[in-house]
């Protein structure tokens, strides 16, 4: 019998981080349970003190996200790993009570206070968020933003896998996944015209997506060809956008962080001990990069920054 919940989680990392905002935008990209890497990332960034002032992301970046505002190191990782085989959150019971996948009802009004999520700070307006999701109708990504839109049926919305999830309706219009669309919120920063831009990736540098059409998801959705096309075009966009990812930081332009080895963590996966090592590999890269982004972000100066 495998286990059901994370036999080492009382030794998960924990604290505070600070309420000073750092200047800059946080982009993160989605991947289902591959996003227990940028779980790690936000930890180490929470444990420095760094919250950076807008933080935007699709899926599972969106869901990471939320824990990131609060403020509360270790909190996103806790639920993941202690609710990841809870039957009435993920899988086929949770599609039955509430049309999804993964059930953000139960989320939402039972798992976020269980591990005392902080819904005071979360709601402060000091700093941004915004969760994209895929229009069905046009096919385009759209960004709900914390405070101005509901964000919490927005980030359902974000995350609500094809073909296994019911879309989201939003103001009449259905939403489905924001990577069927753009699988990294980067384009959004860029045109918003941050200074600093920070990326947090959950695949290696090397890894590409294969190009082309999915013939059973395109007749799936036939009545929406928009959003079918859109779907068609996102792998070859997230292609581009990694090589130009790769450019602009290595340009100093902007600051991105991959996995430093290759993810072997599935969509679905279930595996705790490999969700807990992708976390803190998530943990660990942003640790070894930390001065790097410091020096980025202007909080150092040091002359080794230069």
């Amino acid at each position: 019998m495998s286990k059901k919940i994370y036999e080492n989680i009382n030794r998960l990392p924990s604290g505070r981080s600070s309420g000073e905002i750092t200047p800059g935008c946080l982009v993160l990209e989605g991947g289902g349970w591959k996003g227990l890497y940028t779980v790690g990332v936000l930890d180490a960034l929470m444990l420095e003190g760094i919250n950076l002032e807008t933080t935007v992301g699709i899926s599972a970046g969106a869901m990471s996200g939320m824990g990131y505002l609060t403020g509360q190191v270790g909190i996103s990782v806790r639920l993941d790993l202690r609710f990841r085989h809870d039957s009435r959150y993920v899988g086929a019971r949770a599609i039955r009570m509430d049309g999804g996948i993964t059930n953000f009802t139960y989320m939402y009004n039972r798992m976020l206070d269980a591990v005392g999520f902080d819904w005071k700070r979360f709601r402060d307006t000091k700093q941004r968020f915004l969760a994209g999701a895929a229009n069905m109708l046009t096919g385009q990504i759209e960004y709900f933003e914390k405070g101005k839109d509901n964000i919490f049926k927005a980030v359902r919305a974000s995350a609500a896998i094809p073909v296994v999830t019911k879309p989201v309706m939003i103001n009449g219009v259905p939403y489905l996944d924001g990577g069927c669309a753009e699988k990294i919120p980067y384009t959004w920063a860029k045109e918003q015209g941050f200074e600093k831009i920070v990326v947090i990736k959950t695949r290696d540098w090397s890894y590409r997506r294969k190009e082309g059409a999915n013939p059973f998801v395109a007749a799936y959705y036939r009545r929406y060809p928009n959003f079918v096309r859109s779907m068609e075009e996102a792998n070859g966009k997230f292609n581009k956008m990694t090589d130009e990812l790769w450019e602009r930081y290595g340009a100093g332009e902007i600051f991105a962080l991959a996995p430093s080895q290759p993810v072997t963590v599935k969509r679905f996966d279930g595996d705790l001990d490999k969700l807990a090592e992708l976390y803190y590999l998530g943990l660990s890269d942003m640790q070894a990069h930390m001065d790097e982004l410091k020096c980025y972000l202007g909080i150092k100066t040091e002359p080794g920054c230069e």
